[in-house]
């Protein structure tokens, strides 16, 4: 089994996501039940495990599935349990079997999360209301994680997050809407969680910096036209989802220069 360090980022990332959820269930009323919860975590952990033994051969880290595990947890609801334990094997698994150039294609929960919207009428994902000061403490907390690691790609969240609320403040002025209203959409924990926990993923985003805008940028936009012109409030995920084959592409038009490397986990993220 891999080795758990507190020099590494994504223990801080599953203790800020754990203490989220925790406190969502226990005081805002998130509708996830503790059962679902550990149902999600245990079949990642499970498939994590089964993974390693038959394909992989890596030892067993549990880490990488808790956090693919947790964001599930948040924000995938529905009508059998069956169901989010499928999230769990599908987001998984995709990590060894849809693989190219030692990278595999897409985000893991969001690759699981969008396949079962989209295949099923089962699934969907929860508003998850936080409230401004959750949300605050959220955004503080995941900007602290992003600075923490050394992945790298605080300027494919920020050059996201741009982008999206930009196309927020625009829509608002040309419909003559009060600025209110893009301010409470910026006001999404399901924002935040997509910002600094999914296109962020280092194993699934370009490798040259120049790409990575751009695919941030493409993302968004594409995102904001489904939500808004298809009335689709899931319409960030499926932009992901759709535009993360995209990848290996730009990765080719855009080779990475010598200094950049690509992230490796394994390696501590704080000094």
């Amino acid at each position: 089994m891999a080795r758990i360090s507190l020099a590494d980022a994504r223990t801080w990332q599953i203790l800020s996501l754990g203490l989220l959820l925790t406190y969502g269930v226990a005081m805002l009323g998130f509708d996830q039940a503790p059962a679902n919860i550990a149902l999600i975590i245990a079949g990642a952990l499970a498939t994590q495990w089964l993974c390693g033994r038959t394909i992989s051969g890596a030892p067993f880290d549990p880490l990488s599935p808790l956090i693919t595990a947790l964001s599930p947890c948040l924000l995938l609801r529905a009508s059998l349990p069956t169901v989010l334990a499928l999230a769990a094997v599908l987001a998984i698994s995709s990590k060894f079997v849809l693989r190219f150039d030692g990278k595999h294609i897409f985000n893991p929960a969001n690759f699981a999360i969008a396949l079962l919207l989209l295949v099923t009428n089962v699934a969907w994902i929860s508003p998850a209301q936080w409230g401004s000061r959750t949300w605050a403490v959220f955004l503080f907390v995941s900007l602290a994680c992003l600075v923490l690691s050394r992945a790298k790609r605080g300027d494919i969240a920020i050059a996201f997050l741009g982008s999206y609320v930009a196309i927020l403040l625009a829509r608002a002025l040309y419909l003559g809407d009060p600025l209110a209203i893009p301010m409470k959409q910026m006001q999404s924990g399901a924002l935040l969680l997509f910002t600094f926990f999914m296109i962020t993923d280092p194993k699934t985003t370009p490798d040259r910096r120049s790409a990575r805008v751009l695919f941030a940028v493409l993302v968004a936009a594409a995102g904001a036209w489904l939500q808004f012109a298809y009335y689709m409030p899931q319409g960030l995920m499926y932009a992901l989802f759709f535009a993360s084959p995209l990848v290996p592409l730009l990765d080719r038009l855009f080779p990475r220069e010598r200094r950049e490397v690509r992230c490796e986990w394994a390696r501590p993220v704080l000094n």
